[in-house]
Protein backbone atom coordinates (compact mmCIF):
# COMPACT_ATOMS: atom_id res chain seq x y z
CA UNK A 1 0.00 0.00 0.00
CA UNK A 2 0.91 3.62 -0.83
CA UNK A 3 2.55 5.79 2.23
CA UNK A 4 -0.17 8.50 1.24
CA UNK A 5 -2.69 6.03 1.63
CA UNK A 6 -1.20 4.63 4.68
CA UNK A 7 -1.55 8.01 6.06
CA UNK A 8 -4.56 8.87 5.41
CA UNK A 9 -5.91 5.26 7.00
CA UNK A 10 -3.41 5.55 9.59
CA UNK A 11 -5.42 9.43 10.42
CA UNK A 12 -8.74 8.67 9.49
CA UNK A 13 -9.44 5.99 11.81
CA UNK A 14 -9.22 8.17 14.85
CA UNK A 15 -12.21 9.67 13.18
CA UNK A 16 -12.06 12.99 10.37
CA UNK A 17 -14.37 15.63 9.67
CA UNK A 18 -15.02 16.21 5.81
CA UNK A 19 -17.00 18.50 4.42
CA UNK A 20 -18.01 18.62 0.25
CA UNK A 21 -19.94 20.59 -1.78
CA UNK A 22 -21.96 19.59 -4.41
CA UNK A 23 -22.57 22.20 -7.53
CA UNK A 24 -24.93 21.65 -10.71
CA UNK A 25 -27.89 22.78 -12.72
CA UNK A 26 -31.06 21.31 -11.44
CA UNK A 27 -31.81 17.81 -13.51
CA UNK A 28 -28.24 17.02 -13.84
CA UNK A 29 -28.16 14.70 -11.06
CA UNK A 30 -26.71 16.58 -7.70
CA UNK A 31 -29.62 15.35 -5.53
CA UNK A 32 -29.91 11.75 -6.64
CA UNK A 33 -26.20 11.23 -6.03
CA UNK A 34 -25.62 13.08 -2.96
CA UNK A 35 -28.33 10.32 -1.23
CA UNK A 36 -26.23 7.22 -3.54
CA UNK A 37 -23.41 8.25 -2.20
CA UNK A 38 -24.01 8.14 1.67
CA UNK A 39 -26.82 5.46 0.94
CA UNK A 40 -29.88 7.64 2.79
CA UNK A 41 -32.12 10.21 1.59
CA UNK A 42 -30.01 13.38 2.82
CA UNK A 43 -30.96 15.32 0.05
CA UNK A 44 -34.93 16.49 -0.67
CA UNK A 45 -35.84 16.01 -4.35
CA UNK A 46 -36.87 18.75 -6.03
CA UNK A 47 -40.30 17.65 -6.82
CA UNK A 48 -40.58 17.00 -3.04
CA UNK A 49 -39.89 20.30 -1.66
CA UNK A 50 -40.78 22.52 -4.31
CA UNK A 51 -44.56 20.98 -5.99
CA UNK A 52 -46.76 20.03 -2.26
CA UNK A 53 -47.69 22.22 -0.08
CA UNK A 54 -45.82 21.49 3.53
CA UNK A 55 -49.29 22.53 5.40
CA UNK A 56 -51.07 19.99 3.49
CA UNK A 57 -48.65 16.71 2.27
CA UNK A 58 -52.00 15.36 0.61
CA UNK A 59 -53.18 18.35 -1.29
CA UNK A 60 -52.96 19.06 -4.97
CA UNK A 61 -50.04 20.85 -6.43
CA UNK A 62 -49.78 24.53 -5.93
CA UNK A 63 -49.83 26.32 -9.34
CA UNK A 64 -47.19 29.57 -8.10
CA UNK A 65 -44.61 26.71 -6.81
CA UNK A 66 -45.23 24.44 -10.51
CA UNK A 67 -44.72 28.05 -11.87
CA UNK A 68 -41.51 28.39 -9.39
CA UNK A 69 -40.25 24.83 -10.00
CA UNK A 70 -40.39 25.45 -14.20
CA UNK A 71 -38.40 28.70 -13.90
CA UNK A 72 -40.38 31.79 -13.43
CA UNK A 73 -38.22 34.28 -16.12
CA UNK A 74 -39.76 37.20 -14.71
CA UNK A 75 -39.14 36.25 -11.16
CA UNK A 76 -35.75 34.23 -10.67
CA UNK A 77 -35.64 32.00 -7.73
CA UNK A 78 -32.18 32.91 -6.34
CA UNK A 79 -29.68 30.64 -5.12
CA UNK A 80 -29.72 28.34 -1.70
CA UNK A 81 -26.95 27.22 0.35
CA UNK A 82 -27.39 24.68 2.39
CA UNK A 83 -25.75 22.16 4.71
CA UNK A 84 -26.61 18.67 6.21
CA UNK A 85 -24.97 16.88 8.57
CA UNK A 86 -24.57 13.08 8.42
CA UNK A 87 -22.04 10.79 10.41
CA UNK A 88 -20.90 7.52 7.89
CA UNK A 89 -18.59 4.64 8.72
CA UNK A 90 -15.93 3.64 6.17
CA UNK A 91 -13.97 0.28 6.50
CA UNK A 92 -13.77 0.94 10.08
CA UNK A 93 -13.52 4.90 9.51
CA UNK A 94 -15.46 7.59 11.63
CA UNK A 95 -16.39 10.25 9.11
CA UNK A 96 -18.04 12.86 10.21
CA UNK A 97 -19.54 14.99 6.93
CA UNK A 98 -20.96 18.07 6.02
CA UNK A 99 -22.76 18.06 2.70
CA UNK A 100 -22.92 21.97 1.14
CA UNK A 101 -26.12 21.78 -1.22
CA UNK A 102 -26.57 24.93 -3.34
CA UNK A 103 -30.15 24.25 -5.00
CA UNK A 104 -31.22 27.32 -7.58
CA UNK A 105 -27.59 27.30 -9.27
CA UNK A 106 -27.66 27.72 -13.08
CA UNK A 107 -31.41 28.15 -13.02
CA UNK A 108 -31.64 31.50 -13.98
CA UNK A 109 -30.24 33.82 -16.61
CA UNK A 110 -27.92 35.97 -14.95
CA UNK A 111 -25.66 33.47 -12.68
CA UNK A 112 -23.43 36.45 -11.22
CA UNK A 113 -25.38 36.78 -8.29
CA UNK A 114 -25.05 32.63 -8.06
CA UNK A 115 -21.33 32.88 -8.65
CA UNK A 116 -20.91 35.16 -5.66
CA UNK A 117 -23.14 33.26 -3.17
CA UNK A 118 -20.72 30.75 -3.48
CA UNK A 119 -17.49 32.35 -3.49
CA UNK A 120 -18.29 34.34 -0.50
CA UNK A 121 -19.38 31.14 1.39
CA UNK A 122 -16.30 29.51 0.57
CA UNK A 123 -14.27 32.90 2.16
CA UNK A 124 -16.26 33.03 5.21
CA UNK A 125 -15.03 29.47 6.22
CA UNK A 126 -11.91 30.40 5.52
CA UNK A 127 -12.28 34.10 7.21
CA UNK A 128 -13.53 32.13 10.03
CA UNK A 129 -10.42 30.03 10.53
CA UNK A 130 -8.19 33.64 10.22
CA UNK A 131 -10.21 34.45 12.96
CA UNK A 132 -10.14 31.64 15.30
CA UNK A 133 -6.06 31.78 14.56
CA UNK A 134 -5.80 35.05 15.92
CA UNK A 135 -7.81 34.17 19.29
CA UNK A 136 -5.53 34.41 22.07
CA UNK A 137 -7.55 31.73 23.90
CA UNK A 138 -8.75 29.54 21.29
CA UNK A 139 -12.34 27.41 21.02
CA UNK A 140 -12.20 24.20 21.64
CA UNK A 141 -15.54 23.45 20.04
CA UNK A 142 -14.54 25.25 17.14
CA UNK A 143 -15.69 23.33 13.76
CA UNK A 144 -13.58 23.79 11.15
CA UNK A 145 -16.17 24.21 8.05
CA UNK A 146 -14.04 24.85 5.15
CA UNK A 147 -14.87 23.01 2.27
CA UNK A 148 -12.46 20.13 0.66
CA UNK A 149 -14.11 19.02 -2.40
CA UNK A 150 -16.66 20.34 -4.75
CA UNK A 151 -18.17 18.19 -7.00
CA UNK A 152 -19.01 20.28 -9.92
CA UNK A 153 -22.33 18.49 -12.51
CA UNK A 154 -21.70 18.98 -15.92
CA UNK A 155 -24.74 18.37 -17.95
CA UNK A 156 -24.34 15.51 -20.27
CA UNK A 157 -25.03 17.38 -23.49
CA UNK A 158 -21.86 15.74 -25.85
CA UNK A 159 -20.79 18.91 -26.93
CA UNK A 160 -18.04 21.04 -25.02
CA UNK A 161 -18.07 23.15 -22.12
CA UNK A 162 -20.92 26.00 -22.02
CA UNK A 163 -20.20 29.51 -20.77
CA UNK A 164 -21.19 28.83 -17.10
CA UNK A 165 -18.63 25.83 -16.36
CA UNK A 166 -15.95 27.62 -17.51
CA UNK A 167 -16.97 30.85 -15.29
CA UNK A 168 -17.71 28.13 -12.30
CA UNK A 169 -14.52 26.45 -12.09
CA UNK A 170 -12.41 28.95 -13.08
CA UNK A 171 -13.88 30.99 -9.90
CA UNK A 172 -13.79 28.41 -7.37
CA UNK A 173 -10.70 26.68 -8.24
CA UNK A 174 -8.66 28.99 -6.53
CA UNK A 175 -10.61 28.57 -3.23
CA UNK A 176 -11.52 24.85 -3.38
CA UNK A 177 -10.67 21.19 -5.01
CA UNK A 178 -12.91 21.45 -7.57
CA UNK A 179 -13.48 18.27 -9.11
CA UNK A 180 -15.34 17.46 -12.56
CA UNK A 181 -17.93 15.06 -13.02
CA UNK A 182 -20.86 14.16 -15.54
CA UNK A 183 -23.97 13.30 -14.19
CA UNK A 184 -26.65 11.48 -15.17
CA UNK A 185 -23.49 9.66 -17.91
CA UNK A 186 -26.12 6.66 -18.27
CA UNK A 187 -28.07 9.12 -21.15
CA UNK A 188 -24.74 8.58 -23.44
CA UNK A 189 -23.24 5.57 -25.29
CA UNK A 190 -20.00 4.44 -24.20
CA UNK A 191 -18.29 6.64 -27.85
CA UNK A 192 -20.23 9.49 -26.94
CA UNK A 193 -18.74 9.47 -23.24
CA UNK A 194 -15.46 9.08 -23.84
CA UNK A 195 -15.44 11.68 -26.53
CA UNK A 196 -17.12 14.03 -23.97
CA UNK A 197 -14.64 13.23 -21.55
CA UNK A 198 -11.72 14.36 -24.47
CA UNK A 199 -13.64 17.49 -24.96
CA UNK A 200 -14.53 18.35 -21.28
CA UNK A 201 -10.39 18.08 -20.76
CA UNK A 202 -9.08 20.05 -23.63
CA UNK A 203 -11.45 22.94 -21.99
CA UNK A 204 -10.42 22.84 -19.03
CA UNK A 205 -6.60 22.81 -20.44
CA UNK A 206 -7.35 25.57 -22.67
CA UNK A 207 -8.98 27.85 -20.44
CA UNK A 208 -6.24 27.12 -17.54
CA UNK A 209 -8.24 25.53 -14.86
CA UNK A 210 -6.72 24.23 -12.06
CA UNK A 211 -9.24 21.44 -11.18
CA UNK A 212 -7.87 18.67 -8.45
CA UNK A 213 -6.30 16.17 -10.87
CA UNK A 214 -4.99 13.49 -8.08
CA UNK A 215 -1.52 15.30 -8.10
CA UNK A 216 1.56 13.25 -7.58
CA UNK A 217 5.82 13.04 -7.37
CA UNK A 218 7.31 10.74 -9.41
CA UNK A 219 10.31 11.61 -7.35
CA UNK A 220 8.91 10.83 -4.00
CA UNK A 221 5.61 8.84 -4.36
CA UNK A 222 5.88 5.25 -4.67
CA UNK A 223 4.84 3.36 -8.07
CA UNK A 224 1.43 2.04 -6.61
CA UNK A 225 0.48 5.70 -5.16
CA UNK A 226 1.80 6.92 -9.36
CA UNK A 227 -0.17 4.34 -11.14
CA UNK A 228 -3.09 4.89 -8.59
CA UNK A 229 -3.45 8.73 -9.15
CA UNK A 230 -2.71 8.28 -13.04
CA UNK A 231 -6.03 5.92 -13.35
CA UNK A 232 -8.31 8.14 -11.11
CA UNK A 233 -6.87 11.15 -13.42
CA UNK A 234 -7.48 9.58 -16.69
CA UNK A 235 -11.00 9.27 -15.32
CA UNK A 236 -12.07 13.15 -14.91
CA UNK A 237 -14.17 14.12 -15.89
CA UNK A 238 -16.01 11.28 -13.54
CA UNK A 239 -18.98 9.73 -15.41
CA UNK A 240 -21.55 9.60 -12.63
CA UNK A 241 -24.85 7.49 -12.30
CA UNK A 242 -27.33 7.57 -9.24
CA UNK A 243 -29.67 5.52 -7.78
CA UNK A 244 -31.85 5.29 -4.90
CA UNK A 245 -33.38 2.08 -5.60
CA UNK A 246 -32.80 -1.39 -6.08
CA UNK A 247 -33.15 -3.87 -8.87
CA UNK A 248 -33.13 -7.87 -8.73
CA UNK A 249 -30.11 -9.22 -10.62
CA UNK A 250 -30.12 -12.85 -10.63
CA UNK A 251 -31.58 -12.63 -7.41
CA UNK A 252 -29.10 -10.66 -6.00
CA UNK A 253 -30.13 -6.67 -5.32
CA UNK A 254 -27.87 -4.08 -6.87
CA UNK A 255 -28.21 -0.34 -7.12
CA UNK A 256 -28.97 0.52 -10.66
CA UNK A 257 -31.37 1.80 -13.34
CA UNK A 258 -33.35 -0.47 -15.65
CA UNK A 259 -33.65 0.54 -19.64
CA UNK A 260 -35.36 -1.10 -22.03
CA UNK A 261 -31.90 -2.36 -23.41
CA UNK A 262 -30.27 -3.71 -19.95
CA UNK A 263 -29.48 -2.31 -16.73
CA UNK A 264 -27.06 0.52 -15.44
CA UNK A 265 -25.07 -0.66 -12.32
CA UNK A 266 -24.00 2.26 -10.32
CA UNK A 267 -21.09 -0.06 -8.42
CA UNK A 268 -20.43 -1.43 -11.40
CA UNK A 269 -16.96 -0.09 -12.62
CA UNK A 270 -17.28 -1.05 -16.31
CA UNK A 271 -20.74 1.06 -16.27
CA UNK A 272 -19.66 4.20 -14.23
CA UNK A 273 -17.28 5.83 -12.40
CA UNK A 274 -19.08 6.19 -8.86
CA UNK A 275 -16.96 3.92 -6.95
CA UNK A 276 -13.93 5.21 -7.83
CA UNK A 277 -15.41 8.70 -7.12
CA UNK A 278 -16.32 7.47 -3.79
CA UNK A 279 -13.64 5.60 -2.72
CA UNK A 280 -11.06 8.53 -3.90
CA UNK A 281 -13.24 10.57 -1.33
CA UNK A 282 -13.70 8.66 1.89
CA UNK A 283 -10.73 7.14 1.51
CA UNK A 284 -7.41 7.13 -0.69
CA UNK A 285 -7.58 11.39 -0.87
CA UNK A 286 -9.14 12.00 1.74
CA UNK A 287 -5.90 13.19 3.77
CA UNK A 288 -4.77 14.49 0.58
CA UNK A 289 -7.96 16.96 0.03
CA UNK A 290 -7.55 18.32 3.71
CA UNK A 291 -3.83 19.00 3.42
CA UNK A 292 -4.16 20.66 0.07
CA UNK A 293 -7.01 22.75 1.13
CA UNK A 294 -5.19 23.98 4.58
CA UNK A 295 -1.30 23.83 2.99
CA UNK A 296 -2.12 25.22 -0.27
CA UNK A 297 -5.66 27.08 -0.78
CA UNK A 298 -5.98 28.50 2.26
CA UNK A 299 -2.45 29.81 2.95
CA UNK A 300 -2.51 31.54 -0.46
CA UNK A 301 -5.99 33.20 -0.28
CA UNK A 302 -4.57 33.86 3.74
CA UNK A 303 -1.40 35.69 2.55
CA UNK A 304 -3.39 37.38 -0.31
CA UNK A 305 -6.09 38.76 2.22
CA UNK A 306 -3.09 39.59 4.46
CA UNK A 307 -1.53 41.58 1.69
CA UNK A 308 -4.10 43.38 0.14
CA UNK A 309 -4.71 44.29 4.34
CA UNK A 310 -0.85 46.09 3.92
CA UNK A 311 -1.97 48.71 1.14
CA UNK A 312 -3.14 47.04 -1.87
CA UNK A 313 -6.66 47.66 -0.89
CA UNK A 314 -9.26 50.79 -0.12
CA UNK A 315 -6.57 53.39 1.36
CA UNK A 316 -9.04 54.16 3.90
CA UNK A 317 -9.28 50.94 5.12
CA UNK A 318 -6.00 49.04 4.92
CA UNK A 319 -4.02 48.55 7.80
CA UNK A 320 -0.84 51.04 8.36
CA UNK A 321 2.64 49.18 8.24
CA UNK A 322 3.77 50.78 11.84
CA UNK A 323 0.02 49.04 13.35
CA UNK A 324 1.42 45.65 11.75
CA UNK A 325 4.34 46.11 13.42
CA UNK A 326 3.37 46.95 16.82
CA UNK A 327 0.25 44.56 16.72
CA UNK A 328 3.52 41.76 15.84
CA UNK A 329 4.95 43.34 18.87
CA UNK A 330 1.88 42.90 20.93
CA UNK A 331 1.50 39.04 19.59
CA UNK A 332 4.73 38.38 20.65
CA UNK A 333 4.74 39.91 24.04
CA UNK A 334 1.48 37.75 24.46
CA UNK A 335 2.77 34.69 23.38
CA UNK A 336 6.00 34.99 25.95
CA UNK A 337 3.16 35.65 28.44
CA UNK A 338 1.03 32.84 27.49
CA UNK A 339 4.56 30.37 27.33
CA UNK A 340 5.90 32.02 30.68
CA UNK A 341 2.32 30.95 32.55
CA UNK A 342 2.53 27.71 31.10
CA UNK A 343 5.60 27.18 32.33
CA UNK A 344 4.87 28.32 35.84
CA UNK A 345 1.59 26.01 35.62
CA UNK A 346 4.17 22.98 34.62
CA UNK A 347 6.53 23.89 37.65
CA UNK A 348 3.33 24.29 40.01
CA UNK A 349 2.16 20.93 38.90
CA UNK A 350 5.99 19.27 39.19
CA UNK A 351 5.87 20.66 42.90
CA UNK A 352 2.83 19.57 43.86
CA UNK A 353 3.77 16.00 42.34
CA UNK A 354 7.24 16.11 44.40
CA UNK A 355 5.51 16.91 46.89
CA UNK A 356 2.44 13.89 46.91
CA UNK A 357 5.27 11.74 46.58
CA UNK A 358 7.11 12.59 49.31
CA UNK A 359 4.20 12.34 51.59
CA UNK A 360 3.58 8.58 49.68
CA UNK A 361 7.25 7.83 50.81
CA UNK A 362 6.85 8.97 54.56
CA UNK A 363 3.69 7.60 54.73
CA UNK A 364 5.22 4.31 53.59
CA UNK A 365 8.03 4.79 56.00
CA UNK A 366 5.52 4.85 58.88
CA UNK A 367 3.89 2.14 57.90
CA UNK A 368 7.04 -0.22 57.64
CA UNK A 369 8.23 1.55 60.97
CA UNK A 370 4.61 -0.17 62.63
CA UNK A 371 5.34 -3.57 60.89
CA UNK A 372 9.06 -3.44 62.18
CA UNK A 373 7.66 -2.43 65.72
CA UNK A 374 5.03 -5.57 65.63
CA UNK A 375 7.92 -7.53 64.08
CA UNK A 376 9.87 -7.13 66.90
CA UNK A 377 7.31 -7.15 69.68
CA UNK A 378 6.27 -10.68 68.54
CA UNK A 379 10.14 -11.69 68.30
CA UNK A 380 10.35 -10.48 72.10
CA UNK A 381 7.15 -12.34 73.12
CA UNK A 382 8.56 -15.57 71.58
CA UNK A 383 12.14 -15.50 73.02
CA UNK A 384 10.31 -14.69 76.68
CA UNK A 385 8.12 -17.46 76.35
Amino acid sequence: MSSRISRGRKQAKKGVQLTIMVVGASGTGRTTFVNTLIDQPLLPHRSASLLSDPSNPGSALDPSLVRQAAGDAHNEVPIQIKTHYVELEEDGVRISLTVVDTPGFGDGIDNEASFGEISSYLERQYDGILAEESRIKRNPRFRDNRVHALLYFIAPTGHALREIDIELMRRLSPLVNVIPVIGKSDTMTPTELRMFKKRIMEDIEHYGIPVYNFPYDVEEDDEETIADNSELRSLLPFAIVGSEEEILMGGNPVRGRRYPWGIVEVDNTSHCDFQRLRGALFMSHLTDLKEITHDFLYENWRTEKLSRSVGNGDPDSSILPEDMANQSVRLKEEQLRREEEKLREIEYKVQREIQMRKQELMAKEDSLKVLEARLAAQGNGRDGY
